[in-house]
């Protein structure tokens, strides 16, 4: 039997070229109750920063009240039973520090699956972050200067002439919480666009065969994500979904899926 030559020898330790470094996922060893405890360590720490974040909302709640019913112009709200503005002082509290421990939960998250992660999706992960985040607060913003004041003036200028605009302090704050926040979810649609172009899921050019579904379907989730019946607040949502969809698009192209 011939002994194997240099070549060979050098052939048989040099690394496969099927294996890229960039898809090299970390070998870190957990067993399966490591993960579940590292889960719940992540999730306590994220309930400890909104409860924190919500308690020092609690005492600016007026402000942030003040600010929430600037929308609002030419109604004035009552409290209709015992209590019912504590209990939505508390509620504005606990939406708002959700929104400030945002950040907090984000880091956690991508704690928690960044072992699991390929070098070149850690590479992404940052940029997608950042991008939802801000994606999100766009989508707030837009929510509270374009969508809640027009869905407002649509239901002040209907009864002006019949109904003086006296509102419940709760019902209003469930209104506007619940259009700031599915505002700022819908706003995420590139960012999954994202994802699923980077993961070789859906191609752009699928993406833009299929825009008549995203038409009916940006319709349809306009009318359910606004808590109001207005047409101009649907097709307010409904638009800005669709140009993101559009952006989305772009965004995957621009990656060569």
């Amino acid at each position: 039997m011939t002994p194997p030559s240099n070549l060979e020898t050098v052939n048989s330790i040099a690394p496969s070229p099927a294996l890229n470094s960039d898809d090299v996922v970390d070998d870190v060893e957990m067993s399966l109750f490591d993960h579940l405890e590292e889960l719940r360590q992540r999730i306590f720490y994220s309930l400890v920063a909104v409860v924190i974040a919500a308690i020092g909302s609690f005492v600016w709640v007026n402000e942030i009240v003040n600010l929430l019913e600037v929308p609002a112009q030419g109604a004035k709200f009552l409290q209709l039973t015992p209590g019912e503005y504590f209990f939505v002082s508390i509620k504005v509290a606990g939406y708002s520090g959700i929104l400030l421990a945002s950040p907090v939960i984000l880091y956690n998250i991508i704690q928690f699956v960044l072992p699991g992660l390929t070098r070149r999706e850690k590479r992404l992960i940052l940029p997608i972050i950042i991008g939802s985040s801000v994606l999100f607060f766009v989508g707030l913003g837009f929510a509270y200067i374009a969508l809640i004041p027009a869905a407002l003036n649509f239901f002040i200028n209907y009864g002006e002439d019949v109904v003086e605009q006296l509102w419940s302090i709760e019902r209003y704050f469930e209104f506007v919480l619940l259009l700031l926040f599915s505002t700022g979810i819908a706003f995420q649609i590139p960012v999954v666009q994202f994802l699923l172009g980077l993961l070789g899921i859906v191609s752009s050019e699928a993406m833009a065969k299929g825009w008549r579904y995203v038409l009916l379907g940006a319709a349809v989730l306009g009318a359910v994500l606004t808590p109001s019946t207005d047409p101009i607040t649907q097709s307010l949502l409904a638009g800005a979904v669709l140009f993101l969809y559009l952006g989305g698009i772009g965004l995957v192209k621009m990656i060569g899926r």
